[in-house]
């Protein structure tokens, strides 16, 4: 092996948050893609189980988030099953990826969508449709599965390698070029395979976002965006709106409701939830939702639908973790002033950053701890 070609190897381990994350994206997951789906789900299953043991610090910090925001809805243990629960999706997630292959069938074969109708329905009106959800089940590669289906999506959404957590947003593309290109041939090269168009990224400053978005509804595409990103910069602070959402209050961007108004696409809502055995998943998909009226009204009411979906099922929803929920609102941050170096953010799903194990109330603030990754960072 060249030593040059050794050296990107090396910055790629050093530049994600290890090699355990790096082995499984690369090799493990891509085998268990190719066994018997009940097999290779189980023992995806089974390597989320042996991560819950073993990182004790997300492990922890989830369950408390988990109490923090859903109250007395979760008991204690009831909250350790359902972290452990949302161990085994993250693995479970990287799966699907590798599955999207021979025009993505060995994923859909798995996938029933409920709702199909609807979509058929608005896109026969030629005016293209959008798509709404969340961080919430396999929504990645769910949306690579549409298509495959003959929906042709474009998603709205930024691949968060693109960017780094944490710094200004002039410095938030200074990942490292081996970092980018790992994740971008692991995750992105397979998902985008089947999408009609790359991710339409919402940088601040670009303008042609919606105009790329508008296009892509004129030519009656499926257009997917995500109503609960977290809020990375100044920009997406001035445009944010408060809304109800898991029984706090929320900032979040609700230019789905203007796209919607603007354009007069039919506007949906759509939810992937995994089965029990943990292979098979299921697309909720509704009728189109009313758009008229006030932007906050609106949107409000698409905010109750997530939360309400993020309560019957919250293993599925990605962002449990401290700084998202801090950057959503529901919770506030204290720096954390320990000595000793910070963990990197670059892999996704990584649950491995310490956290403090003092009782904390919904009104007490938390120690910050730098974002994990999706578990398909998109």
């Amino acid at each position: 092996m060249s030593d040059n070609r050794a050296g990107k190897i090396l910055r790629i381990v050093e530049g994600v948050e290890g090699v355990e994350s790096v082995a499984y994206w690369a090799a493990a997951a891509p085998v268990l893609a190719h066994l018997p789906a009940a097999l290779g789900y189980r023992m995806a299953c089974w390597r989320g189980d042996l991560l819950f043991r073993c990182h004790a610090g997300r492990r922890t910090e989830v369950a408390r988030n988990l109490r923090l925001v859903l109250g007395n809805e979760l008991s204690p243990a009831a909250a350790q099953q359902v972290t452990r629960d949302w161990f085994r999706l993250a693995s479970c997630s990287v799966v699907d990826v590798k599955r999207l292959r021979r025009g993505a069938q060995p994923l859909r074969q798995l996938v029933e969508i409920r709702g199909q109708e609807h979509l058929e329905a608005a896109l026969a009106a030629g005016k293209g449709a959008i798509l709404c959800s969340a961080h919430f089940g396999s929504f990645t590669s769910g949306i690579s599965v549409l298509h495959a289906s003959g929906f042709p999506a474009t998603h709205i959404g930024r691949w968060y390698w693109n960017y780094t957590p944490g710094l200004s947003s002039a410095d938030r593309r200074r990942r490292s070029h081996a970092e980018r290109w790992f994740w971008d041939r692991v995750c992105a090269k397979p998902v985008l395979r089947y999408r009609q168009r790359p991710n339409i990224e919402p940088w601040p400053g670009r303008p042609q976002v919606a105009a790329l978005a508008a296009a892509a509804l004129r030519a009656n595409e499926v257009v997917t965006i995500l109503i609960d990103a977290p809020l990375i910069n100044d920009s997406d602070q001035a445009r944010a709106i408060e809304v109800p959402f898991l029984g706090g209050r929320a900032r979040l961007l609700p230019g789905a409701v203007t796209l919607a108004q603007l354009t007069g696409a039919p506007l949906l809502m759509g939810f992937l939830y995994r089965s029990a055995d943990y292979r098979h998943q299921v697309w909720e998909i509704s009728a189109p939702v009313p758009v008229e009226g006030d932007t906050a009204t609106v949107f409000g009411r698409w905010a109750a639908e997530v939360s309400a979906a993020i309560r019957r099922s919250p293993a599925h929803w990605d962002l449990w973790d401290t700084t998202s929920l801090a950057d959503l609102g529901l919770i506030q941050l204290q720096e954390d002033r320990s000595p000793g170096p910070r963990r990197s953010a670059s892999a996704p799903r990584s649950p491995d950053a310490p956290i403090t194990n003092e009782t904390v109330s919904a009104r007490e603030t938390v120690p910050v701890l730098e974002r994990p990754e999706e578990s398909i960072p998109e």
